[in-house]
């Protein structure tokens, strides 16, 4: 592979030849990660709600969560190949497990640094405890979970290039095809668009959680009030 002549002009034209294959690859790749990452929001914010409310349950689960996270993606892909086979749905379980540390601990980070203050003034219009939930804290913490949310976005699409070693598809197919066939062009072609999905999913992410931060809209809206108060100078 080292000795193999190529350069940017092949790859493109490579990628210009197989775009529909890769397109494919790529949509099964986008498709595999919401599947995961939404999966593990769906479980992990109420788990993280859980240990808002419970620091003796807080410690096991965020404990449990850390371990999954800790194991090695391939190792924890095989270990779930023994009860859901080869195929999409052992790498969708993986996905899931793997996002459900940042998921779960953000939450729970996020509620705990919400100020007790609003919601006693919630209760003290009359909130019930779910309307505190969904109008008070998770408005509050909300930043916070984004970043939950955005890290295990990009976690996912790293892990789940190694999908077809258990049977999946996506972008890790050709990068996998590339290194048995010593072919530095389809390497390349895998590796550049899960890369660029990764840094676009931060991006993106990122973009919504500072449009979402309540606090620095405040501290804005709160600057341009104070500016027309400002006295001319003599």
């Amino acid at each position: 592979m080292g000795d193999y002549q190529w350069t940017i002009a092949d790859l493109l034209s490579y990628m210009g030849r197989n775009s529909d294959l890769l397109w494919e690859y790529f949509v099964t790749h986008v498709i595999m990660v919401l599947a995961g990452v939404g999966l593990a929001f769906v479980i992990g914010v109420p788990l993280g709600v859980l240990c808002s409310r419970n620091e003796k349950l807080a410690k096991i689960i965020l404990a449990v969560t850390s371990t999954l996270q800790v194991i090695p993606s391939l190792a924890l892909l095989v270990l779930l190949m023994l009860a859901f086979g080869l195929g999409t749905t052992t790498v969708v379980v993986g996905l899931l497990l793997y996002s459900l540390n940042p998921i779960v601990r953000n939450t729970y980070v996020g509620l705990k640094q919400v100020n007790p203050s609003y919601v006693e003034a919630g209760r003290g219009v009359g909130m019930s405890s779910m309307q505190l939930l969904f109008k008070v804290r998770f408005p509050l913490a909300l930043t916070y979970m984004l970043t939950g949310l955005r890290i295990a976005a990009v976690i996912a699409i790293g892990v789940a290039t190694i999908a077809p070693l258990v049977g999946g598809d996506g972008l890790g197919r050709e990068i996998y095809s590339g290194l048995n066939g010593q072919n530095p062009l389809r390497i390349y072609a895998g590796a550049i668009p899960a890369a660029l999905l990764a840094i676009v999913a931060d991006l993106v992410l990122g973009a919504l959680q500072r449009r979402l931060n309540l606090s620095e809209r405040k501290s804005s809206r709160n600057g341009s009030k104070k500016e027309p108060s400002a006295s001319p100078t003599v």
